[in-house]
């Protein structure tokens, strides 16, 4: 009896246990976990194992910028290139590639573009005393017949045409004083320099600081705002796209490869002299700003450095720099100047994004500006005073 009712009891806890929904805890779902787990960090071992070569792998954990990854993506259409473009191509190709051998004597070309006279030509003398033999002087003069008060000036005066501002005519003028400096196959160095521009360094030091560098200084940076990419003209495709449309200052210093390069252009150069002038497609485009920056930035993006050696104010955000009077001229001024390191643009966009980067001379940080503008006729006796000793470092 006490067996049989054990045993019918066991049962009836038995049904009640079956048919209750009650489930005994399972460990499948923490297996599961543990099993991706353990192949994702397989799968992210052997990447980073066995990562096809000279190719970055982009992970949670690495700090590197991912700047390969387009390698793992299709590639992109390449679109066909025109004939002018490919002729383009071989041209300024043949004279990257084409060893550089400096003359015994190599020279600086200062180019300089004014309206008339030059105020600072008694600066300039001094700035040239004791070096002749290093450099060559030339003078486009727009307007009116300069009178010379250095003896280094004197017949330097070139054939000359008329520049207005914002014109192609500028970039002309560019141009003409390049013809006429690279006829001396010692000039290895061109400075573009206007009529207020003083040097800020003694001779030897700019020297030093231009002949000794592979670079061109060549203000470039993208500007996606009104005057920026806003003036730039869909006329321009297929050759010029809006993503090689560069903004820069025209004052520049450029190696004697590059100067070539801008004298056998004469593809880009249409194009800007066809479609970028003020009131052309209802933009403002002002060539002497963007032709060159555009030009470098598709032909030899990384044969120039970005930054122009010449320093301008534009903090009163006004269409012109501001301009030095002689209570500016300090040595507190001059010091400030030779004391920035950093070449720094803003956009024109609604950001104001600010563009940074460090002004670097064969991967060395050192001062950007060699020149500095706009100062009046006035300063010259104060400069003279404050530059009467050039600093060498």
């Amino acid at each position: 009896m006490n067996t049989a009712k054990i045993w019918r009891q066991s049962m009836g806890d038995m049904q009640i246990f079956s048919g209750s929904r009650y489930r005994p805890p399972t460990k499948k779902p923490m297996l599961i976990v543990v099993l991706v787990s353990f192949v994702i960090m397989f799968v992210v071992t052997c990447a980073y194992l066995y990562r096809p070569r000279n190719r970055t792998v982009c992970n949670m954990f690495s700090t590197r910028k991912c700047k390969d990854i387009a390698d793992w993506l299709p590639p992109v259409p390449v679109r066909d290139y025109t004939d002018d473009e490919i002729a383009a191509q071989v041209v300024f190709r043949d004279i990257l590639n084409t060893p550089v051998v400096m003359p015994t004597n190599p020279k600086i070309a200062f180019m300089f573009l004014t309206p008339g006279s030059l105020p600072f030509e008694k600066l300039w003398d001094n700035f040239f005393q004791g070096h002749e033999g290093k450099f060559s002087i030339y003078v486009h003069a727009s307007q009116t017949k300069p009178v010379h008060a250095s003896r280094y000036f004197v017949n330097r005066d070139i054939h000359s045409g008329k520049v207005v501002w914002g014109k192609i005519s500028m970039v002309d003028a560019e141009r003409r004083l390049l013809a006429n400096a690279l006829q001396d196959p010692h000039n290895q160095h061109f400075v573009l320099l206007s009529d207020s521009c003083v040097p800020l360094y003694n001779f030897d030091y700019i020297f030093d600081y231009l002949m000794y560098t592979n670079i061109s200084f060549v203000d470039c940076f993208r500007d996606p705002g009104p005057v920026g990419n806003g003036r730039y003209s869909e006329r321009m495709l297929p050759e010029v796209e809006i993503k090689d449309f560069r903004k820069g200052a025209q004052w520049f210093s450029m190696k004697r490869q590059h100067a070539i390069m801008v004298m056998a252009d004469h593809l880009y150069y249409s194009i800007f002299q066809a479609h970028c002038e003020p009131g052309v497609d209802g933009k403002n485009c002002i060539a002497d700003e963007h032709y060159l920056p555009t030009f470098f930035s598709i032909v030899d993006p990384g044969g120039i450095a970005n930054w122009s050696i010449t320093h301008v104010d534009w903090s009163e955000q006004k269409w012109h720099p501001k301009s030095y009077v002689t209570q500016d001229i300090t040595f507190d001024l001059l010091n400030t100047i030779t004391s920035i390191d950093e070449s720094v643009h803003v956009t024109s966009d609604e950001k104001k994004e600010v563009l940074r980067w460090p002004c670097l001379w064969n991967g060395i940080q050192k001062p950007c500006y060699l020149f500095a503008r706009k100062f009046t006729p006035e300063t010259e006796d104060s400069l003279l005073k404050l530059l009467s000793n050039y600093s060498s470092s």
